[in-house]
This record gives C-alpha cells, structure tokens and sequence, in this order.
C-alpha cells in the first residue's frame, strides 16, 4: 500500500496548510482552491491531509461508502456488520467524461444479463472525503458547474438512460491551478469557500530543508513516516476535537458586525463572502479550542474567505490580498 507523505512535515505553505484543516474541521466551509506554481505541494498536502485522517465506519457491501444509518440506494447489497475504510481521496482526471464523474448505466450487466443497472461514477467515490482536481482551470465548464453543484447541494442526482438514481455525495473539493494556463470563470471561483495561494520557495533554508525531507521520504517512508508520527497525532487530535467543538461554538453580535463591515469595505460580490467568513472563523476557533469566535479569527481567515470574490478595479493596481489587508487596517484603527 502506498504511503502519504506526512501532513505535517510539509515545509511552509501554512496559508494552505490551515485551509486545508478548517476544510476538514467543517467542510460545509465549501472547499479550498489552491492556485500556484506548479511543484509547491499542493497535491502532496490534499492527499497527506485525507491520509492522517482515522478510517470511517461504513456499511459492508456499499458502493457508496455509506454510514451506518444512511439512506442508500443499494440497501439490498448491503451486508450485515460494521467495517472501516479509508478516508476517500479521490482524483478527477481532466479528460473524465460526465458518465465516469456522475455514474452511467452498467453496460456489461446490461448485455450480459439484460438488466438495467447503475454504476456509480467518482463523486460515489469521493463521498465522505476528498475529491481533487488538478489544474482545474483546464476542466470543462459543465463539468465544473456540475461539480460544484454537487458539492453545494451533498447531493448527486442522476436522470438518464431509464435510471433514476440519487445518492448522497458530501466531500470536500480541492481544486489546484496555474493562473498562468488559464482562468477560472469568476462565477465559478466564488463558489469554492476558500481559496489560497502558494509560491515556490524563495529562502534557501526552506528549499534545502524540503531536499532533505523529500529525499528521506524517499529512501525509507515508513522510517520518515514514523519520525513524524508524534505530529501527525497531535494534528489529528486537533482536528478531531473541532469536529466535536464546531457546532457549538458561538459568535458574538460584534464579531458578525465586523465580518460584514469587512465585507462592504472590500466590495465582496454577494452574501457568500460573510457566510464562508463567519464559517471559516467558527472553524478556525474549533480547531484552537476557543469557546467563541473572535475578531482574530475573522482577521485570518479573511484573505482566503475574500480573495477570490473582489471585483477588479480598472485603476487599483494592488491585488485582492492587499485590499484586505488595507480594509482589515483601517477597521483596526
């Protein structure tokens, strides 16, 4: 079985590090887009991410990865007992059709038995975890807005070819792009929760460090795997416990009031700004063990709740991180 790279020997890229965490603590956050430099980790960190994870319980037999108790549309396969699967993690090729992403009639019990049959596609794959997709900007449109749809929604609805199937399909969606080889439409952009961006390293230090780690992985993963276990368990504790603390965070009036007021000083298109920001804080609060959610929470997680949902201006030649930024200093002072 192949061995992740661990989570928490990734060198640097802590803005996609916590993303990628707040995700897992609450992924109705709405997924994280990564752009960036090709060869940052940005693969490397989604899949270690969904790696460190415990194994889930299912329902033995389910195609679906369905838990105990769940609605399914394959009940009649299930079989009697618990069991534990690895948390999905799922790759979305570029050249995926819309049969092999949403799930198409079973051909070969079609023509062998003549019965019509579903087989399900990725998203069924993805369910309960992780569904990547590398250079995101180069997917078809259709697909991208089915997917996001999907993944707003929890739910997979498929109407073809005389099936009438539906299946739950809650994963979290992590997107990675070059800006350099093609936008995302800005409609689309808005709907993932988070977005970030990596660099290539630019200290020497970082850059000898990621070698060393990179080619110790390589001569022995299960040696380096086990140096880096102790951290691996804290993280996952710390996840674990914002999980169960989440939903019972609270966020006072005046910490709202200054995610909104945040949000009309950058001019963010919408109400999702405020919904993912006042998500992403409740997260972000879980994850450290705070009771409540504080204005310092919003302050950090704003550039990657914000970002991505700023109209250009023709004469503002400062990107959208620095607009926050500002915005965030003079709410300050």
């Amino acid at each position: 079985m192949r061995v992740a790279f661990p989570f928490t020997a990734i060198v640097g890229q802590d803005e996609m590090k916590l993303a990628l965490l707040i995700a897992a603590v609450d992924p109705r956050v709405g997924g994280v887009m990564v752009f960036g430099d090709r060869g940052t980790g940005k693969s490397t960190a989604a899949r270690a991410l969904a790696a460190l994870l415990p194994p889930m319980p299912v329902v033995p037999g389910c195609r679906y990865h369905c838990a105990p108790g769940d609605t399914c549309p394959e009940p009649h396969l299930h079989q009697k007992g618990k069991s534990l699967a690895p948390v999905p993690f799922v790759d979305l090729p570029l050249g995926a059709t819309e049969d092999r992403l949403v799930g198409a009639l079973d051909l070969e019990r079609a023509l062998a038995r003549g019965e019509k049959a579903f087989e399900p596609g990725l998203l069924a794959r993805a369910h309960r975890g992780f569904l990547y997709i590398d250079e995101i900007n180069l997917l078809e449109d259709h697909l991208v807005d089915l997917l996001l749809d999907v993944a707003a929604s929890g739910e997979n609805v498929v109407e073809r070819e005389g099936l009438s199937v539906r299946h739950a399909a809650r994963f979290v969606l992590i997107g990675s792009g070059n800006p350099e080889e093609g936008e995302l439409r800005p409609q689309l952009l808005d709907r993932f929760g988070l977005s970030v961006e990596v660099r290539t390293p630019q200290a020497l230090t970082e850059r000898v460090e990621i070698m060393k780690r990179c080619d110790a992985f390589e001569r022995d993963p299960h040696g380096f795997c086990e140096q880096w276990g102790k951290a691996e368990r804290k993280t996952l504790r710390q996840i674990a416990r914002g999980r169960e603390l989440v939903a019972r965070i609270t966020t006072p009036e005046p910490v709202l009031s200054f995610a909104s007021q945040l949000c009309l000083a950058v001019g963010a298109d919408g109400l999702r700004g405020e919904l993912t920001l006042m998500r992403a804080a409740r997260a972000l609060a879980a994850l450290e063990g705070q009771e409540r959610v504080r204005a310092e929470e919003v302050r950090r997680v704003a550039p990657m709740a914000l970002r991505h949902r700023l109209r250009r201006g023709v004469l503002d030649e400062s990107g959208s991180t620095a607009r926050i930024e500002r915005a965030l200093a003079d709410l300050a002072a």
